[in-house]
């Protein structure tokens, strides 16, 4: 007996999975997170719940997966031109546009708020999500800091945290507007503060 699927059972089972995917996305967005469930996702899908709990064991684990696999991986990390404020405001403004989405933002704002309740499933979306993102700003801010552009003693994590953590808490509990205009002042605070002591 074939241990693998056939070709054409592996191309079926693509086409679910990414029925699946997108159904929850969707629904996601139209009825919330409370009211998501594993039938409205196979009904959307066309499939059956048991082909959906044979690969997921909830509907938080299948929205996990459907966003972390369609939210743009980091490459080669941040841009590095020489200018440290200019990188910074660059790729913030372009998160800002990305928090803005509405396609982007049902999920996230679900799985943040799912999390919250749910140990495991924090736990991974932070290690497949978030740390990503973080790695990413600490080499730029490590380089930064080799560079002479900020001061020695700033350590990349904290700098990296008091970039993201305001932009995440305003967003998140909607206490003000994301604008280009609001992430270039938060960079300029933050730089203004681990900036080379005189």
């Amino acid at each position: 007996m074939p241990t693998t699927p056939s070709p054409h059972a592996a191309r079926r089972s693509e086409r679910s999975r990414r029925a699946i995917f997108d159904a929850s996305l969707a629904l996601v967005g139209e009825v919330g997170y409370p009211r998501l469930t594993i039938e409205g996702i196979a009904s959307r899908a066309g499939v059956g719940k048991q082909t959906i709990y044979r690969w997921w064991p909830s509907k938080a684990a299948v929205l996990l997966d459907a966003f972390t696999e369609g939210v743009e991986s980091y490459g080669e990390g941040l841009p590095d031109t020489g200018d440290l404020a200019a990188d910074l405001k660059y790729v913030l403004r372009a998160t800002c546009d990305e928090f803005n989405d509405p396609a982007f933002q049902a999920p996230y704002r679900a799985l943040a708020a799912a999390g919250a309740a749910d140990e495991e499933l924090s736990r991974a979306f932070v290690a497949r999500l978030l740390e990503p993102g973080f790695a990413v700003y600490e080499a730029r801010l490590r380089a930064a800091r080799d560079a002479g552009e900020i001061a020695p003693d700033a350590d990349p994590r904290i700098v990296t945290e008091m970039l993201l953590s305001p932009f995440s808490q305003r967003w998140l509990m909607r206490t003000g507007e994301l604008t280009h205009a609001y992430t270039d002042t938060l960079v300029d605070l933050v730089l203004r503060a681990v900036r080379p002591h005189d």
